[in-house]
């Protein structure tokens, strides 16, 4: 596993893309970075199809010589298209991050960082995200934590290979190394946002709406969120299956495909 294709979604200048891409290029990688060329924070798994996308060499001084890195006008999901299918990387592991941020519970949804993961987890690719556990106003942000995680967990993959449509949601409790009570194995868990409109004045004196709204997490133990409020980095196995399987088998024993057609010519 040598070949890295690194993306995020709060772009391509930011602190946390060059710490991860460094930290790879050091142990030798081959490192290509494709990366919003602004933020695209909470993109989702949106694909730019309305217009033409473009993509830009960064100028080395940012990321240092040997690590080829390039801007795009679009989505996370568009870097990792533009990766494969116009620069023709073919990587052994797609990283993105490390996020300014936590991508927890129901964030998986919403986080452009972790959609980004699964794209190319769609191409066949072992896939990983990687969000460290700060805001944009923390005055100490550990990227080099979550990149340290990062490295170690590519190490493990080499002997133990994800299974097949199987990606890695990462979050690192924002800490020095030596402060980490552990790793674990968890759950997606449910992170709720309550109170999502806070309305605002315009300067002409109508009315705006800003997104976002309070956090409320359930602390089970076996979850993401629950890792993360006791200082464990949090490694969620994830996949695109969302069918929910006990459903399925139970509405396939009763009549429902038969009552339903039947009913559609009444």
């Amino acid at each position: 596993m040598k070949k890295v294709l690194i993306t995020n979604d709060d772009g391509i200048y930011s602190e946390g893309i060059r710490v991860l891409a460094a930290a790879f290029g050091r142990e030798g990688y081959d490192v290509l970075v494709v990366a919003p060329d602004r933020e695209r924070s909470a993109s989702g798994h949106s694909m730019t199809m309305d217009r033409p996308l473009q993509i830009n060499r960064v100028d080395s001084y940012f990321y240092g010589k040997g690590l080829p890195a390039y801007s795009c006008d679009g989505t996370p999901t568009d870097c990792v298209i533009m990766g494969v299918e116009v620069l023709h990387f073919v990587p052994d592991l797609l990283l993105s991050g490390i996020n300014c941020g936590p991508n927890l519970g129901d964030d998986f949804t919403y986080s452009g960082t972790v959609c980004a993961a699964l794209e190319g987890l769609i191409y066949g690719y072992p896939s990983m995200a990687v969000s460290l556990l700060c805001g944009s106003r923390t005055a100490k942000k550990h990227y080099a934590t979550a990149a340290a995680a990062a490295l170690r967990t590519a190490d493990w993959l080499k002997k133990n290979p994800m299974p097949p449509d199987v990606m890695y949601n990462v979050n690192v409790p924002n800490l020095a190394v030596s402060e980490l009570a552990g790793v674990r194995v968890t759950r997606k868990g449910t992170r709720r946002y309550h109170d999502k409109i806070t309305i605002v004045k315009t300067p002409a004196g109508g009315e705006a709406y800003w997104v976002g709204g309070s956090i409320h997490d359930e602390l089970r133990e076996d979850t993401d969120v629950w890792a993360a409020a006791h200082n464990f980095v949090s490694i969620t196995p994830a996949h695109l299956e969302v069918t929910d399987i006990d459903a399925f088998s139970a509405a396939k024993k009763t009549s429902m495909e038969d009552d339903i057609f039947g009913g559609m010519d009444s």
